[in-house]
């Protein structure tokens, strides 16, 4: 695929030590872009620099724009939101587990934004590619945290979109369900019951990211059937959430069938 976008772009790809971000700065650096890796990972994002001939700004996603900035030559032209935590639990889950959703999955995209916004509004134009889950578009039972810093990174990145988009800021949010990288692996029960079945690679979602950004998208769906499952919980959302609720009996099945394995 060539995506005439992103010949030549600046390319930053945060938590692109694996996974999803490293198949995005693979994909990426293949279409022409300069690419800096970041992760918190230094020795995984060098090793991914290294391989597709990018530069390297180690540390937390959070601050990683000026950096990137000066590793790029002075200017950024896409940011990818990639780093995220999968957080589990409900409301029992303790206010750091909650802290630590809300600053990576939310809060680094908002500094990000905040730190491109005025370049990008002065020159007009600039992209901002947010990879959010379809648990942003529906919800993921068994992590309540993950769930909600979500769908706040999804409201984050319609709102960049509805308000800049005429001042020639494009926005994509990347919205997969499971996909296998390490993220998928120990996402336990749930995981293996929701996410497992349909899972693809990551590369399948950097090629999706690809084809989203040729066609000027704001909505990428690695998995096309999410958004039948969207319309659905908008439509009917009360058959939604008691099919919802199915699956989350048979997590709890299956997650004490687990723990049950466990003690013996």
């Amino acid at each position: 695929m060539v995506v005439e976008a992103l010949r030549g772009a600046r390319v930053v790809v945060t938590g692109a030590g694996g996974g999803i971000g490293a198949a995005l700065a693979r994909a990426f650096a293949a279409e022409g872009a300069r690419v800096a890796v970041n992760d918190l990972d230094a020795v995984a994002a060098r090793k991914v620099a290294d391989e597709i001939g990018a530069a390297v700004v180690a540390g937390d996603a959070s601050g990683v724009v000026p950096a990137a900035r000066t590793a790029l030559g002075g200017g950024i032209d896409v940011f990818c939101a990639n780093a995220g935590v999968a957080t589990g639990g409900g409301p029992e889950a303790d206010d750091a587990a909650w802290e630590l959703a809300w600053d990576v999955n939310v809060m680094s995209h908002v500094r990000a934004a905040r730190a491109l916004l005025p370049e990008w509004l002065e020159r007009g134009s600039g992209r901002f590619v947010s990879t959010v889950s379809a648990a942003g578009l529906l919800t993921m039972v068994g992590a309540a945290p993950y769930s909600v810093t979500k769908h706040g990174a999804l409201a984050f990145a319609e709102w960049l979109s509805l308000t800049y988009r005429h001042r020639g800021l494009r926005v994509h949010a990347v919205c997969p369900q499971g996909v296998r990288t390490a993220m998928l692996d120990a996402a336990g029960p749930a995981g293996e019951l929701v996410l497992a079945p349909t899972a693809i690679e990551p590369e399948d979602v950097a090629r999706a990211v690809l084809a989203g950004i040729a066609d000027e998208r704001f909505l990428i769906l690695p998995h096309p059937e999410v958004a039948a499952y969207y319309a659905a919980r908008a439509a009917e959302p009360e058959r939604w959430l008691g099919g919802m609720n199915k699956l989350q009996r048979a997590y709890e099945e299956t997650a004490g069938s687990a723990g049950k394995g466990q003690g013996a």
